[in-house]
């Protein structure tokens, strides 16, 4: 099947900026124009590509082709490099499927070493980001699987190290006579999402038990820690963002020596390899220098 370029970039730009005036500013065109190759690529390819509304959002076909015109752009940006001819207003966001904790401890510094990228950044769980890959909605993403998606390249990086944590007037309230199972149950958890098992799983390691605690969402990792400094509850913060805490004795581990260690993969298109080298190297080494590798 044939795909007009223009008619992609009008779709990306639409799903990009959330409305057909924004995309129409984006690209320097008419309000008229920007509908019309929509119209025109939904026609060519036979679906709905964007359900309108405020904003606008993408089908699963919408995302994927808007992601394949950002690769396209991505591969003509390196093209252009090459041959020192790099046109202007050019330059095309990565997509790039990242967990909230990676961003808010290791990853931005990461992206602050490579000069001249724009990323457009999709949170989502370690143990889902992949997904995104497989759907061709992302160019890479961080990830918990070890094992390549199909046309990617996987590259280890260490691990997210996780303590569970509360304040100290949560502890005496709580746990009054030690962490146990009994008291977990009745003990307030704090829970990121709907996908997030963390805090379960670090039960079943350390207590060799199944306990559903009453718990509250937030899903956004700066919420987390203050959430735990407030003693609204108990959660698996990383250890970059509490050990000041712990150190002050703002914040109590659970249980002594009782870590939980996420690992970490950066997983990003072999057919962008070349053009995503310079955010890979970064990558890996600001983790190198910032996670454990045991």
């Amino acid at each position: 099947m044939h795909l007009d370029y223009a008619h992609l970039r009008a779709l990306a730009a639409i799903l990009h900026t959330g409305s057909f005036e924004a995309a129409a500013s984006e690209l320097g065109v008419t309000q008229s124009a920007i509908s019309q190759r929509l119209k025109t690529l939904e026609d060519r390819v036979g679906t709905l590509l964007v359900h309108r509304g405020q904003p606008c959002s993408g089908t699963d076909a919408g995302r994927r082709l808007a992601a394949h015109a950002n690769n396209i752009g991505l591969l003509e940006q390196g093209l252009s490099k090459d041959l020192d001819a790099l046109l202007p207003g050019r330059d095309t966001p990565i997509r790039i499927a990242v967990n909230a904790d990676s961003i808010a401890t290791w990853f931005l510094p990461a992206l602050a070493r490579v000069e001249g990228l724009l990323f457009d950044l999709v949170v989502d769980d370690q143990e889902y980001s992949a997904e995104w890959l497989r759907r061709g909605e992302v160019s890479a993403a961080i990830t918990s699987h070890d094992r390549a998606v199909s046309g990617c390249d996987c590259h280890a990086l260490g691990n997210l190290r996780y303590i569970a944590t509360a304040s100290p007037g949560f502890m005496a309230r709580y746990f009054p006579l030690g962490v146990t199972k009994d008291a977990l149950a009745q003990a307030p958890m704090l829970r990121f999402d709907r996908k997030d098992y963390l805090q379960s799983r670090w039960i079943e390691t350390y207590l060799s038990s199944k306990v559903s605690p009453p718990s509250h969402r937030l899903p956004t990792s700066q919420g987390f820690v203050d959430a735990s400094l407030l003693g609204l509850g108990w959660g698996m913060n990383p250890e970059l963002l509490v050990s000041d805490h712990i150190s002050a004795g703002n914040l109590v581990p659970l249980l002594p020596n009782a870590t939980f260690d996420t690992p970490l993969y950066w997983q990003c298109s072999r057919l962008l390899g070349e053009a995503l080298a310079p955010l890979t190297r970064a990558i890996r080494y600001t983790a190198l220098n910032t996670l454990p590798k045991d």
